[in-house]
C-alpha cells in the first residue's frame, strides 16, 4: 500500500469561503457525513469564532462525526483557540488548528509586529491549544513569501511548544512547483524536530498550480493535504481533493503511497457539494467534470471503443461515474456513429448505413451535438421514410382574462380528418389537452420551453417540448410567429416522434 498521505479536507471552511458558498448547519452536517463516507481523514468544520452560526455548526459536526477527525479553526489568541475547544471537544478525536502569518508584509501591513513577537504568539498559543487537546496544527500564514530562516524559526517554536502537525501554506497561490518543493526540502533540512510531526501543505490555485505544488511537496517529504472538493475555495480556490487522490492512485509509479479516500464516492461528494453551495463545476474540471470522460475525436472514440485504456488513463466507475461517454459531433467518425446506433436499437444495412452517416454529418456541421431523437429522426425519415401520423391542419384559441381558454383543432390522423374542441387553465393547455383528444395518446409533458427566434414583437417563436411514454422520451420541436401555433407544431412532432419509437423501428 506505501507510506500514508493524511487527506485533511477543508471544504466547510476555506470552501465556504468562496463567493456565495455559505451553507446552513443541516447542509454542513450532511456534507460532513458525506466527507467521513468519502474516507477523509480530518474534515476542518469551521471557524468556530466568526459567528455564532458557526459554532454552532462545528459542534454539531463534532458531535455526528465518529471515524474521522474534527478540526476547528483559531487565530493565535486565547479567545480564538478556547472557542474552537468548546466547539469541538465534543469531538470523538478533535483538532486544534492555529495560525499566524509569517512573510515580511503581513508583519508590516496587517499584524503590525516584529518577528520576536510572532516567535513567542506562535509558541505561547499552540500551548494553549495543547493543554485543551493533544492534537494541534500550527500554520505559517504566506509561508511561501516569508524570509525562509525566520519561517524555520517559527515552526520550531511551534514545535517545541507541541504542535503535532505543521502546515506550509501557499496563502497566496504564489508558489511554482520547484521552488515549493525545494522550500519544503529545505525547512525538513533545517528544522529542529521536524521529522516527529506530520508535515503539511495547504495551496491555493491562484496560478492554477494548487494541485502540481500539493504533489510536489509530497514527493519531498510532506505526509498531509489540505483540500478541499471541486478545488473551491478562497479567490481561485485551493488545491482539489479529487485530483490529488486520483494523481497518487493512477500514478503508482510516481507516488508510492496510499490515502483513505474510497474513490467510488468522489463523484457523489462533487455532486452533493455543487448542489449545496450552488457553484456549477466547470464541464472540463478533472475526475469529476461533465466531459472528463467524454470523447468527441473521431480518433479517441474510435481507441476507446476498441480499448479504453487508449484514451482514458483511470476509469470513470472508479470515480463513481456510471461510465465514459462518446459525445457524438463532426469529429465523431463512422466507429462510434455505428456504436451509438446499436445502443439506439437500430440495426442499418451497409448502403442504409451510409446514407444515414452521410446525413449525421450535414447535421453535425449545423448541431454542436447530436442526441438520440436526432439519430432516431434521421433514420426514420432518410431510411425508413415513414410518414407522419399526426398532422396539423386548423387551430383556433379563444383566450383571455374573462373568459375560458378554448382551443379548435382540426388534424389529420391517419389520413382521416378529425376535429375537436377542448378547454384549458390557458390556451397552450387547452390546445394541448384537444390534441390529446384528436390522437388518443397517453404521453406525459415534461418539459415546455418557449425561445424567440429573433428580436422584436413579430419574433418567430421557436417551442420545444419533451413528452414521455412508458419509459420512452422524446423531443418535439415547432415554430411560428404564433407561440400557439408554434406549441402545436412542436406537441404534433413529438407525437409522431413517439409513433416512430412505438413501432419498434430498431430491428428494422
Amino acid at each position: 500500500m506505501g507510506e500514508k498521505i493524511v487527506i485533511f479536507d477543508t471544504t466547510l471552511r476555506d470552501g465556504e469561503q468562496s463567493p456565495g458558498a455559505t451553507m446552513n448547519v443541516a447542509e454542513k452536517v450532511r456534507l460532513a457525513q458525506q466527507l467521513e463516507k468519502l474516507g477523509v481523514d480530518v474534515i476542518e468544520a469551521g471557524f468556530p469564532i466568526t459567528s455564532q452560526g458557526d459554532f454552532d455548526a462545528v459542534r454539531t459536526i463534532a458531535k455526528s462525526i465518529t471515524h474521522s477527525k474534527v478540526a476547528a479553526l483559531a487565530r493565535t489568541n486565547t479567545q480564538d483557540i478556547d472557542r474552537a475547544w468548546e466547539a469541538i471537544k465534543g469531538a470523538k478525536s478533535p483538532l486544534i488548528h492555529t495560525f499566524i502569518s509569517t512573510s515580511d508584509i503581513h508583519l508590516k501591513h496587517q499584524l503590525k509586529k516584529t518577528k520576536e513577537e510572532v516567535i513567542r504568539i506562535a509558541a505561547k498559543s499552540v500551548a494553549r491549544a495543547k493543554k485543551h487537546t493533544p492534537d494541534v496544527e500550527f500554520s505559517a500564514m504566506d509561508a511561501t513569501r516569508s524570509e525562509v530562516k525566520f519561517l524555520a524559526a517559527v515552526i520550531e517554536a511551534a514545535i517545541q511548544a507541541g504542535a503535532t502537525r505543521i502546515n506550509i501554506p501557499d496563502t497566496v497561490g504564489y508558489a511554482i512547483p520547484s521552488e515549493f518543493g525545494a522550500l519544503i526540502r529545505t525547512l525538513c533540512h533545517m528544522v529542529k524536530g521536524i521529522e516527529k510531526v506530520t508535515l503539511s501543505v495547504h495551496c491555493h490555485n491562484d496560478l492554477g498550480l494548487a494541485v502540481a505544488n500539493s504533489l510536489v511537496a509530497i514527493q519531498n517529504g510532506v505526509r498531509q493535504v489540505e483540500c478541499t472538493i471541486n478545488g473551491i475555495g478562497e479567490r481561485a480556490g485551493n488545491t482539489s481533493l479529487e485530483e490529488v487522490v486520483m494523481a497518487i492512485h493512477t500514478r503508482k509509479d510516481l507516488f508510492p503511497f496510499s490515502t483513505r479516500i474510497v474513490p467510488k464516492h468522489i463523484f457523489a461528494t462533487s455532486r452533493l457539494v455543487s448542489k449545496i453551495t450552488g457553484m456549477v463545476v466547470q464541464p472540463n474540471k478533472a475526475v469529476v467534470g461533465a466531459n472528463a470522460f467524454a470523447h468527441e475525436s473521431g480518433i479517441h472514440q474510435d481507441g476507446v471503443l476498441k480499448k479504453k485504456q487508449t484514451y482514458e488513463i483511470m476509469t470513470p466507475e472508479s470515480v463513481g461515474i456510471a461510465k465514459s461517454s462518446l459525445v457524438l459531433g463532426k469529429l465523431s467518425g463512422r466507429h462510434a456513429f455505428k456504436e451509438r446506433l446499436k445502443e439506439v436499437g437500430f440495426r442499418l444495412s451497409e448502403k442504409d448505413f451510409e446514407l444515414a452517416f452521410t446525413r449525421f454529418k450535414e447535421l453535425a456541421d449545423k448541431k454542436r451535438e447530436i442526441y438520440d431523437e436526432d439519430i432516431e429522426s434521421i433514420v426514420a425519415e432518410e431510411i425508413l421514410r415513414m410518414p407522419d401520423r399526426f398532422k396539423l391542419i386548423y387551430l383556433n384559441v379563444i383566450s383571455g382574462n374573462v373568459t375560458v381558454p378554448t382551443a379548435t383543432v382540426k388534424m389529420e390522423v391517419d389520413g382521416e380528418v378529425i376535429q375537436e374542441a377542448g378547454f384549458g387553465d390557458g390556451p397552450v393547455d387547452a390546445t394541448f389537452k384537444t390534441i390529446k383528444k384528436i390522437t388518443r395518446t397517453r404521453s406525459k409533458l415534461l418539459q415546455f420551453v418557449i425561445n424567440a427566434i429573433t428580436g422584436g414583437t413579430e419574433a418567430q417563436g421557436e417551442v420545444t417540448v419533451r413528452l414521455e411514454e412508458k419509459g420512452r422520451t422524446v423531443i418535439g420541436q415547432g415554430a411560428d410567429t404564433d407561440v400557439i401555433v408554434a406549441s402545436a407544431k412542436a406537441y404534433i412532432n413529438a407525437l409522431n416522434k413517439l409513433e416512430y419509437r412505438k413501432k419498434d423501428l430498431r430491428g428494422l
